[in-house]
């Protein structure tokens, strides 16, 4: 899949797309041309068919993304005017990330960062291995932490655990990550593509429609109630109850075999 940089890998494996941050020289941390090519990615992943889940990960055994590219500050961040132009593709690049119908998950190891960490929130899942560190170190460099960045940390982490991230700016190791709920699961290093894969592949074997319907709804719960948009919720449910997936689910249940969905 051609992504216009290097440092960004868009590729189908299967019922798999891996989106992989490739900067492995500076751990994965992501230069403006990464953001700008995250969305054209995201949208190849939800027009193909055939792919069922979406994994994110990192190059190299250092780091999922240790956070933005700070190197790239004083051009591209230097003041409000071409700040203004960065924070534009990043919350493009995060929306196109969290729009995502698809399940995602990310696949972490080494340093989970500041960016890297806000990219592993858009995910529905993280799996991580043992050696990964989390941390948003925002006030370590003085940086403001938009509403957005904030409310989806609340979301998974809950209110008091997200002011200790933020506030401390320190570091979680692996196992403290599991315990507030930051992430899904622990694994070895060594065995964290193989439990990456077999949970994707867990997923991609159920019903689609009813796997998006799910996130959808998901999603919607955690929006203030006036702004939910249950109608989709309710057509999304309508759709798994109308499709011949649903047909064969009950058939293969009646028959005891595993059913072969289509997503329709």
């Amino acid at each position: 899949m051609q992504t216009g940089t290097e440092r960004l890998i868009g590729r189908k494996d299967g019922a798999i797309g891996w989106m992989i941050f490739n900067n492995p020289e500076r751990r994965n941390a992501i230069s403006a041309d990464m953001w700008q090519a995250i969305p054209g990615v995201m949208a190849a992943f939800e027009a193909d068919p055939e792919i069922r889940v979406v994994v994110f990960t990192g190059s190299g055994d250092k780091a999922f993304v240790s956070g933005a590219d700070i190197s790239q500050f004083e051009s591209n961040r230097a003041d409000a005017a071409s700040n203004a132009v960065y924070s534009s593709d990043s919350a493009a690049a995060s929306a196109a990330m969290s729009r995502l119908s698809k399940p995602s998950i990310a696949m972490i190891r080494g340093y989970c960062i500041g960016g890297g960490l806000a990219t592993a929130l858009t995910c529905d899942l993280r799996i991580c291995a043992d050696d990964a560190r989390f941390a948003i170190p925002a006030a370590r460099l003085g940086l403001g932490y938009g509403f957005d960045g904030v409310r989806a940390l609340i979301d998974v982490v809950g209110p008091s655990y997200a002011k200790e991230i933020l506030f401390t700016a320190r570091q979680f190791d692996a196992a403290e990550a599991l315990r507030i709920g930051l992430v899904n699961k622990v694994t070895a290093v060594d065995e964290l593509e193989s439990v990456v894969r077999d949970y994707a592949a867990m997923i991609a074997r159920n019903a689609p429609l009813t796997v998006k319907a799910s996130k959808l709804a998901a999603r919607e719960a955690m929006r203030d109630p006036e702004r939910r948009r249950l109608d989709e919720v309710e057509a999304a449910v309508k759709a798994c109850f109308d499709s011949a997936d649903y047909a064969e689910g009950r058939k293969a249940f009646m028959e005891k075999r595993t059913p072969a969905f289509r997503g329709a």
